[in-house]
């Protein structure tokens, strides 16, 4: 016989479900990049958007662009900043072996 607290758990999920599908609502699910990361939890931090309200906004933030042909001038601002992040990284990197190089030589 099932727990009952775990059926009575169970229950409480299933009617959750059915009421956002009767509100119309879509479950969508998926992994995010860590750049992705980083962009969800400042945009959480300055909006306090929920994680349902955050995916709604990018799709029809996402939409909007699109419909206005401003797909391109974002996917290039994107490929600029992901290029900036790049080389200050490799910058970064560099300067953190030549100092860990300069303590060994003293």
């Amino acid at each position: 016989m099932p727990h009952p607290k775990k059926t009575a758990n169970a229950e409480k999920q299933r009617k959750f479900r059915e009421r956002q599908k009767a509100a119309g609502k879509k479950l969508v699910r998926g992994y995010i990049t860590p750049k992705a990361m980083d962009n969800y939890k400042e945009l959480s931090e300055k909006t306090g958007w929920t994680d349902s309200e955050m995916l709604s906004n990018a799709l029809r933030i996402t939409f909007a662009a699109y419909k206005n042909g401003q797909i391109p001038l974002l996917n290039k601002w994107l490929l600029e900043q992901d290029q900036k992040q790049q080389r200050k990284d490799e910058l970064a990197k560099k300067k953190a072996l030549k100092s860990a190089s300069s303590e060994s030589d003293s």
